[in-house]
């Protein structure tokens, strides 16, 4: 009687071998997508330098220079935010001042001491309707604030033509709720809400103060700009973020593509759960 020796099979070899990374970056899809990232990229790069070009100046302001007065649109658009080398340029625009829109501003310091400014709607002289808040005079007290508000409310409407230093939008403040028609801070966001006839009306971002004041005011405290870093932080920032978008549109490419080569892997090598297992051939 003769026994037969089992034989040792070896282990089945996959009939379709996983492809690589390699391979799958360098089908025609991914490729095209690459492209496409490439696009994008470049886009965000050309938008990064841009901001850098904004964020340094290569062209320092000579000492003084912010002192020279200048008509306000050589150095500022409605609508457009206040670069830094033009902070605190003396300034002169005309027009006339809106009826109805002198509004006070709270804890607004002169010098050492708080008090309030009086504030107005300069509807400027230009084609399109545009206008641009001013401070035109500190008080020490609320109720002299309001009693020169009132005054310049009632008074006719006149051509005028300020001279002042132009300043940044401070935002605006929520008020507290014991007083919510209060202004905390000197915003011509904040203004607007308040003024007249203001329907496709163009408005400055930044704001004037007044070297003259008016009848029953203290002139505000402005002091020229000290001389700094010649960086525009903001603008360095958004300079930065583009370029960590464009770095993010390959990475986004790349992890598409690893997703889809991990996935194609996993099919071609875990076995297919409706064949017969080895288990059910020795059952046999």
């Amino acid at each position: 009687m003769s026994t037969s020796i089992p034989q040792q099979h070896a282990p089945d070899e996959p009939d379709v071998f996983p492809p690589t990374l390699r391979e799958v970056l360098l089908r025609p899809r991914w490729i095209a997508l690459l492209a496409l990232c490439l696009v994008v990229a470049g886009v965000f790069a050309w938008l990064g330098q841009w901001q850098l070009g904004r964020a340094l100046d290569t062209v320092p302001f000579e000492p003084g220079q912010s002192e020279q007065v200048v008509p306000i649109d050589q150095v500022l658009q409605p609508s457009t935010y206040l670069n830094a080398p033009v902070e605190g340029q003396q300034v002169t625009v005309t027009g006339h001042f809106v009826a109805g829109d002198y509004l006070v501003v709270s804890r607004r310091m002169n010098g050492d001491v708080q008090g309030f400014w009086v504030t107005g709607q300069l509807r400027t002289d230009a084609a399109a309707p545009t206008s641009l808040a001013v401070a035109l005079g500190w008080a020490p007290t609320v109720g002299q604030a309001r009693a020169a508000a009132a005054d310049l409310n009632r008074a006719a409407v006149t051509p005028v033509t300020v001279t002042g230093r132009l300043i940044s939008d401070e935002g605006p403040i929520v008020p507290p709720r014991d007083d919510p028609m209060a202004i905390l801070s000197m915003s011509p966001a904040s203004l607007l809400s308040r003024w007249h006839d203001i329907a496709g009306l163009d408005v400055y971002r930044a704001y004037v103060v007044s070297n003259t004041p008016v009848a029953g005011l203290v002139q505000i405290v402005s002091r020229p700009p000290q001389a700094g870093s010649q960086v525009n932080w903001l603008n360095l920032f958004y300079a930065a973020e583009w370029a960590v978008f464009a770095g993010f549109a390959f990475y986004l490419w790349y992890r598409l593509a690893k997703d889809a080569w991990e996935k194609e892997v996993e099919e071609i090598l875990e076995p297919d759960p409706g064949a017969p297992g080895e288990d059910a051939e020795h059952r046999r």
